[in-house]
């Protein structure tokens, strides 16, 4: 699902050594995705000279992203530590087995002894004795809204994780910094939440019925002229769940003979929907504009498999925001890529829509290109709106055609109204239509914050991944013990945070994933900032060998880069 930090150098990255006076080392290079760096040649360790092909009259800013490398007694000690737990796992399997220990997994029946298992052996022994151990660390039962400060239903386990028993307190006003409420409209007062309630009173909350039956309400069609009139383009459809949009709408797509070229970090949705279609799959690594357009040569080059005949149609999929790496694609190179080899780009906006560009138009705002130029302009309602469902956007020809091709237009229930509602409300705001200055306030505060957040981080000394523009915020913890107890030593100092692990993530690049909203008041930022310090001083995560954040690299030169 992701790639390991040494296959992390893309093609044009651009290496600068410590600041601390010390001898660059595998462990003290910085990895600097810029497009800005003449045409230059680069060496891999373990690979041969490869050619960057950046044009960087595609780009109307700097675009710096950082992948600082493993340092190499964590990744081997990491190792070490995943070992261990195997070790220990076997040997708890083996006192199970004899009844030694007690064993709190589901068994089969005996008669179900011999049938062919359910489940990868592997799988039930990482549940069973790794994600168990830190089992706490997820699924926390929240009682208020999701905004900036939240509500949590204390929990206790007597049996080591496998369950929970609620106490009955409830630990109140948590800073919230793992939701993807970017733009602070999961309220439940405000503008959005009043016209919801009132939308409510007047459809009720659910429809009953699909869009091509009894379903199609008037906000129905409202929420779509909308939404074509956001993102600049025809048309639009709306429908009522993310991950449907993704897995339902790419086998409507393309089939049998047709090619799809994935970026190797896209979400599950797209994987599935891909592997739906019944398309060919073709994986690029992330971001890499090298390894798509060999792809893409290959593919016409030598056409479909066997029979050499040109394939129907190539898709390119790839993502706004990479939500586990905090990075941004590369896109006026994959629309440049695109033309050139007269593919089709699929572009997935679910954590970019209303959370990049000065418009909140989302990663094509960003970079400042026509909307025309992506054919299938996806995204969710789930983040930056507050509200649930998805969204295809395009030419009317193509919204024509999934009205009456798409499973999840055909089959799935309506969208309920109060959320349609919920969603056209603050749209409008972040549009600037409710005659309100708040829409542009809340975008302006969420770059601030993605900013100041990211660069404090850097200067404790914590390695973060990704866009100093994407307000997803990576945070390595590498080593599976540090998972658990950063969880919980966050929540002891009232702060609600993601940790993410294998097999999410590779074995060594385990992380805390903070997501910064408009909500967060700088107050909140640093509070949560101080928490990550001292429970980075009490873990030992601040393993960056910077001392200072990175300039901006695009008028710099390789020479400069490397000097001490």
């Amino acid at each position: 699902m992701t790639e390991s930090s040494a296959t992390k150098l893309l093609n044009g990255d651009a290496c600068r050594r410590t600041l601390n006076g010390k001898n660059a080392s595998k462990n003290g290079y910085v990895k600097n995705h810029c497009p800005f760096q003449q045409p230059q040649k680069y060496r891999r360790s373990g690979e041969k000279k490869q050619n960057a092909t950046h044009n960087p009259s595609l780009y109307k800013k700097p675009f710096v992203e950082s992948f600082e490398e493993t340092p190499l007694l964590v990744a081997v000690l990491t190792y070490m530590g995943y070992g261990i737990l195997t070790v220990f796992g076997y040997l708890r399997d083996f006192l199970r087995h004899w009844n030694i220990e007690k064993c709190h997994v589901a068994r089969e029946r005996d008669e179900q002894k011999d049938f062919v298992p359910l489940y990868q052996d592997f799988e039930n022994f990482y549940t069973r004795n790794l994600y168990m151990r830190i089992r706490d660390n997820w699924n926390r039962p929240i009682c208020s809204v999701p905004g900036a400060r939240m509500d949590l239903v204390e929990r206790v386990t007597h049996n080591y994780n496998w369950t929970f028993d609620h106490t009955g307190k409830v630990v109140k006003d948590v800073i919230n910094m793992g939701s993807y409420n970017y733009l602070g409209f999961a309220e439940s007062t405000g503008t959005c939440a009043d016209a919801a309630i009132e939308a409510t009173q007047i459809y009720g909350v659910g429809v009953g019925s699909t869009r091509c039956e009894m379903g199609n309400l008037d906000i129905h069609e409202e929420l779509e002229e909308l939404v074509a009139r956001f993102l600049g383009v025809e048309a639009s459809m709306a429908f009522g769940m993310g991950f449907a949009t993704n897995s339902m709408n790419i086998p409507a797509l393309t089939g049998k003979g047709c090619l799809i070229l994935s970026d190797e970090l896209n979400h599950a949705s797209l994987v599935l929907g891909a592997r739906l279609s019944g398309s060919t799959i073709r994986v690029f690594k992330h971001n890499n504009m090298q390894s798509l357009e060999k792809l893409l040569r290959d593919a016409i080059v030598h056409g479909q498999p066997r029979t050499h005949r040109p394939w129907k149609k190539i898709l390119i999929v790839v993502e706004g925001i990479y939500s586990m790496e905090g990075s941004i694609i590369r896109l006026p190179e994959v629309i440049a890529l695109k033309k050139r080899y007269k593919a089709y780009l699929y572009l997935d906006e679910a954590h970019s829509i209303g959370a990049l560009g000065p418009n909140g138009r989302g990663v094509v705002d960003y970079f400042g290109l026509d909307p025309k130029d992506v054919d299938i302009m996806m995204g969710t309602f789930t983040k930056s709106f507050g509200a649930a469902g998805g969204y295809i956007g395009g030419k009317k020809e193509l919204i024509d055609y999934l009205r009456s091709h798409s499973h999840s237009a055909l089959y799935a229930t309506s969208m309920s109204p109060p959320v349609v509602q919920q969603i056209i409300t603050s749209m409008k705001i972040i549009m600037g239509e409710d005659g309100s200055t708040l829409g542009a306030d809340r975008l302006r505060q969420l770059s601030e914050n993605t900013n100041y957040f990211r660069r404090r981080l850097r200067e404790m000394g914590f390695i973060i991944y990704g866009n100093d523009d994407s307000p997803v915020v990576p945070l390595m913890l590498y080593m599976p013990a540090k998972i658990g107890a950063f969880g919980r030593e966050m929540l002891k100092r009232n702060i609600g945070t993601v940790v993410v692990g294998f097999p999410a993530t590779p074995i060594i690049e385990s992380r805390a994933r903070f997501c910064v909203s408009a909500a967060h008041t700088r107050e909140m930022l640093d509070t949560a900032l101080e928490a990550i310090s001292e429970v980075g001083d009490l873990l030992q995560l601040k393993y960056s060998r910077r001392e200072q954040p990175l300039p901006s690299l695009g008028w710099m030169s390789e020479e400069s880069l490397l000097q001490d």
